[in-house]
């Protein structure tokens, strides 16, 4: 934890607001500084990332010159350099969505996790609360930290459960929902221990551009498109909340911007669908889309493999806090925004041949999807 003294010999007057953004090269991150350039333009943005295997400066290319924008190649973890970040520049936010975010990753190396997401969220907590305390009462008054969170953290419902809300208890099943449990527990302790001006939001299952081709269904998009097995867990029907990622970023400029420090939100795309509609519903698109496929109709694909460990049923969320006290609702459907999505993949093969050569990336997706036992429904 940070002890040393954030010196603060700035004037503050005319001033534009700054805003620091942890893990800004990962999918969120990105798509969230897209976001706010476009609908926030006269906000200077510093994105601090580590640019681990999932963070992409590609994503970011577009802007990369453009004179508000800073690229810190910083790890929360580097606690030195985070105190110097913070002593040379002066921040109104910190925007922390830094984590390591794969369940099966953290299955197999559950440590990553634990340092990343609790170890690293101390040390920014620390470094940022050292840097407020200094600040004069205007300032204390206007700056915020907002951790981004999951709703991995409470656990799993059944069937019939009514949706997380915002008071459902913790009960996480994997490392990685454990990790994400943890910070959150961390970043509300600084609240109600400094009255550090926090808020946390937790959020369901994003889809959109950018997203590392990892997850289910940019992984989907890009097997079927190039006519490899489409792995799907157990018999596919764990339910998931899906949230098109360009929602979850107004979801949370709109907390940064009215919500209550101390307040959690969850956020969710109020769209409750079983993997396996998912995977079959990427298929029928891609028919259309590319009705010359060779591989038509992509459905032939799908192959079930063995389940993930303590796979979680089902997960959804309730929004109507969000909804009441922020004035913030989905805009996008899931059918428009998986089009969108798998469009996107489709236009975008040199970012995609890009993430293919990754180091390691291939041989991850071998090891964690390819070589898995097969099985039959």
């Amino acid at each position: 934890m940070p002890c040393a003294i954030i010196q603060q010999n700035v004037n503050w007057e005319g001033l534009m607001k700054h805003y620091l953004i942890t893990g800004g090269a990962g999918f969120i991150g990105s798509n969230f500084i897209h976001f706010l350039i476009e609908n926030r333009p006269d906000i200077k943005i510093t994105n601090l990332d580590a640019l681990t295997y999932a963070g992409n400066t590609e994503n970011l290319a577009d802007i990369s010159e453009n004179p508000l924008y800073n690229f810190s190649h910083t790890d929360i973890l580097d606690i030195n350099a985070l105190v110097g970040l913070f002593q040379s520049d002066h921040f109104n936010a910190v925007i922390h969505f830094a984590a390591e975010s794969h369940v099966d990753r953290s299955i197999e190396n559950p440590m990553a996790f634990i340092q990343t997401n609790v170890v690293g969220t101390a040390n920014l907590l620390g470094t940022s609360l050292d840097f407020w305390q200094g600040l004069n009462d205007e300032k204390k008054e206007a700056f915020r930290f907002l951790h981004v969170s999951t709703d991995e953290v409470f656990g799993s419902l059944g069937i019939e459960d009514e949706p997380f809300s915002e008071t459902t208890p913790y009960s996480p099943n994997s490392p990685y929902a454990a990790s994400k449990a943890a910070s959150d527990h961390l970043v509300r302790s600084y609240f109600h221990t400094f009255n550090f001006p926090c808020l946390i939001t937790n959020c369901s299952n994003n889809y959109g551009p950018y997203q590392f081709p990892e997850k289910l269904i940019p992984l989907v998009i890009l097997n079927a498109t190039f006519g490899k097995p489409i792995p799907v867990y157990g018999n596919g029907n764990q339910i998931r909340d899906w949230l098109f990622v360009k929602d979850h970023c107004s979801a949370i400029l709109n907390v940064l911007e009215k919500g209550v420090p101390g307040q959690t939100y969850n956020i969710g795309g109020n769209n409750q669908l079983s993997n396996l509609q998912v995977v079959r519903t990427i298929c029928g698109i891609l028919d259309e889309f590319r009705p010359n496929s060779k591989f038509k109709p992509h459905s032939n694909l799908i192959t079930f493999v063995k389940d993930r460990p303590g796979h979680d049923r089902r997960y959804a969320m309730n929004i109507a806090k969000i909804s009441r006290e922020i004035g913030w609702k989905p805009s996008v459907t899931f059918e428009e925004g998986l089009r969108t999505t798998v469009q996107w993949y489709l236009d975008n093969q040199k970012w995609v041949g890009l993430i293919l050569e990754k180091p390691g990336y291939n041989e991850w997706i071998r090891s964690n999807y390819q070589l898995r036992e097969r099985t039959s429904l």
